[in-house]
Parts: C-alpha cells; structure tokens; sequence
C-alpha cells in the first residue's frame, strides 16, 4: 500500500515521531493509523527499556495555579541532556502534561500518569512514546500539589527550578506572595515551621551537633545542651517562618507577612529543583 506525504505528516504531528519513523509505522500498519501509533509506542517501550538504567537529571520543572489561585500544581519531567530540555517541542510536551494537572486534578503522580494525553493514550504512555521519539530516558519524576485559600506559583528562569505555596488568607498581596514565593526558591527550606520539621531530620540535626561538639573537645556533659543550640540555629535556617527574609535580614518570613497583614501565614510549600 503506497503511503502518502500527507498521512505520514499526520501522524508525525499525532505522535511527534519522526518522518521516516512515521512512514515505516504506517508502511507496516497498511495505512492504519491506530496500529501505527501502536507500533511507534513498541519502539518507545524498546528505547525506554534500554536506558532504564540512564540518568535522567536534566529537563524541565513547571508550576501553575488554577485561576482562582486556590490549587496549584509543580511538576518536573526530566530527560538525559540540557539539549533536549531546551528544544521548544519538549517544552511544549511538559507544559502539555501542567495543563491537565491543573484541568484534571490528580491527587499524585500515578494518578496524573494515567490520565489522557489527548484521545488516543495515556500520559505515561506518552512518556514511553517520546522516549522513543527523542531518544532519550523521558520520565516524570515529581508531582506536588498544594491547595489553600491563595496559592502562588513561583517558576524561576530556565526552568530548572519552580515552588507552589500556600497561603491561610486570599486576600495576601500579589507582592507579597511573590517574595515568598521566592524565599522558598533561594533558600530552600525543609519545613514551613519547627513543628513541621519530621523526627528523623531533627535526631539527625541533635546527633551532628552532639559529634561536631565532641570533636571540637568539648565536655560530655555539655553534648545535648549544644547540640540543642545547634538545633535552634537548623530551625532559624532551615524553616521558612523562622528564616531571615532575603529583602529585609531584620525580619523573618514570619514577621514581614504578619507586618503586611496581621495573621498571614504559609500553610504549605512545595520546592522541587533539577540535579
């Protein structure tokens, strides 16, 4: 069956898939759109197969509010090479899969995955795909979801970093959103306050300054009460309410939002950043 100029076009800009990937597919399908697609997805799965044990630390991170500003959505898909994150098809491909977070409202990255791409197949299908078209390890790596009274979303240049945060009222100033936003984006805390720091991260923070004590000769006695300074210097650091704000060192986060309305506070944050 001869296979015309114009149906191999179309399903290059069904599938993204190359000329003559296209009008082999076809070829072999006799003309039937639905098994070529199939057939383009099998070389996906071959190419995702075989570099299932590549890295896949570059790509683009992406964040979006809905427009009510009450949900929002990060996302990061990563790829093999800055190359391919640049490309302008790729970009679009990432911010394909934003919309539809943001349409569709997964509660995970499972759930985003098993979405439709368009009509014919699934997200994580389209994944398989274009590893096969790009030639590269395509996955989605991290999904993030915050939902509040107002949410911002915070997408640094180059897209190798992005954040969502959360706010308790709606009526927090654009300004003001913004400068939090992107005090989680410079200083990338690990927890909104001290009580939302886990366990684990705070028996690993005592048991640093214990050892870093120790080594530095002092007495045993005095391990825990330093380590326990140490702990609250973590907190000052590593917490966004309690961390210096980068416009102002003479406010914290806390006090620069209550200064601009009184009982303004972040509810959640989610920071997702490339390498």
């Amino acid at each position: 069956m001869a296979i015309t100029a114009t149906e191999i076009n179309k399903l290059r800009q069904m599938t993204g898939a190359g000329m003559m990937d296209c009008k082999k597919a076809l070829t072999e399908a006799d003309g039937d759109f639905e098994k070529a697609i199939d057939e383009l997805r099998k070389k996906g799965q071959k190419v995702a197969a075989n570099r299932s044990d590549r890295d896949s630390k570059e790509g683009l991170v992406v964040a979006k509010t809905t427009a009510d500003n009450k949900r929002g959505v990060v996302l990061a898909v990563n790829c093999e090479t800055d190359f391919v994150a640049k490309n302008e098809d790729y970009g679009k491909f990432v911010n394909n899969i934003l919309e539809i977070a943001i349409t569709k409202n997964p509660k995970n990255a499972d759930e985003l995955k098993a979405l439709a791409y368009d009509n014919i197949i699934t997200i994580a299908d389209k994944l398989i795909e274009q590893t096969g078209v790009i030639g590269e390890k395509i996955e989605l790596n991290k999904y993030e979801v915050v939902e509040a009274a107002f949410v911002t979303a915070y997408n640094h240049p180059g897209n190798r970093l992005a954040n969502i945060v959360g706010f308790n009222m709606a009526t927090v100033k654009a300004d003001v959103a913004k400068d939090v936003a992107m005090q989680v984006a410079a200083m990338a805390p690990v927890a909104v306050d001290k009580g939302d720091v886990d366990a684990e991260t705070i028996q690993r923070e005592i048991e640093v300054g214990k050892e870093q004590a120790r080594a530095e000769g002092k007495a045993e006695e005095m391990l825990e009460k330093i380590a326990m300074g140490k702990l609250n210097k973590f907190y000052k650091e590593s917490t966004l309410l309690n961390q210096e704000f980068i416009k102002d060192a003479k406010k914290t986060i806390a006090q620069y939002m209550n200064d601009s309305e009184k009982g303004l506070t972040v509810t959640s944050f989610k920071r997702i950043a490339l390498g």
